[in-house]
């Protein structure tokens, strides 16, 4: 399951551990930046994310998941708090009645607060809340229904946490995050990341 792998990232970092024991942060703030990518998946019923794109009826399937990618930037001001700002490809969802689709393309960005709490052997756990400027573009053709459905855009809240390993200077971390944009519209993303700090 594509979900797992990415959560697996912990364990396939142990031979690290046990190579460099001692693995520490080189800093204990500073500027870092980062890039991932991952599995998303679209939360919600097919006539809620219907009701979404202004597509109307259920006489059609939702395909819900795609690859993301993703971007941050952030500042460490201790071992415990950090603020990221970041940008998330969250890929697309589509809605199919027959051979006629509907693609829902979605991006984000924004700030986040993160609080950690280190672990031993350079691994830290995480949590994050933030705000995102997301954007969801509808475009396609279900027969009845084609050209341009409704854009959608907005602020609303993104939040999540993982597992952070810190090596001197490189940062591998997994994470789960999930994006708030509707009640009729969310988005869960599980992702893997390699960043630097300065």
């Amino acid at each position: 399951m594509r979900i797992q792998a990415w959560m697996a990232l912990p364990v396939a970092l142990s031979p690290l551990v046990l190579a460099a024991p001692a693995a520490q942060a080189a800093n204990a703030d500073g500027l870092y930046l980062g890039i991932g990518g991952g599995y998303g998946e679209v939360q919600g019923s097919d006539s809620d994310i219907g009701k979404f794109a202004g597509a109307g009826g259920e006489t059609y399937r939702v395909d819900n998941d795609d690859s993301v990618y993703k971007a941050f930037v952030g500042y460490e001001y201790n071992r415990y708090f950090a603020t990221e700002a970041f940008y998330t490809d969250l890929g697309e969802a589509n809605l199919i009645r027959g051979g006629n689709v509907v693609d829902l393309k979605s991006k984000a960005y924004g700030l986040s607060l993160v609080g950690k709490l280190p672990v031993g052997a350079g691994f830290e756990l995480f949590a994050k809340a933030g705000m995102a400027r997301w954007e969801t573009d509808a475009s396609g053709n279900l027969g009845a229904t084609s050209g341009d459905l409704d854009d959608n855009d907005g602020i609303d809240p993104v939040y999540g946490g993982g597992v952070q390993f810190h090596y001197q200077h490189l940062l591998l971390r997994t994470e789960y995050e999930r994006y708030d944009f509707d009640s009729d519209y969310q988005i869960d993303t599980y992702t893997a990341s390699v960043g630097w700090q300065f």
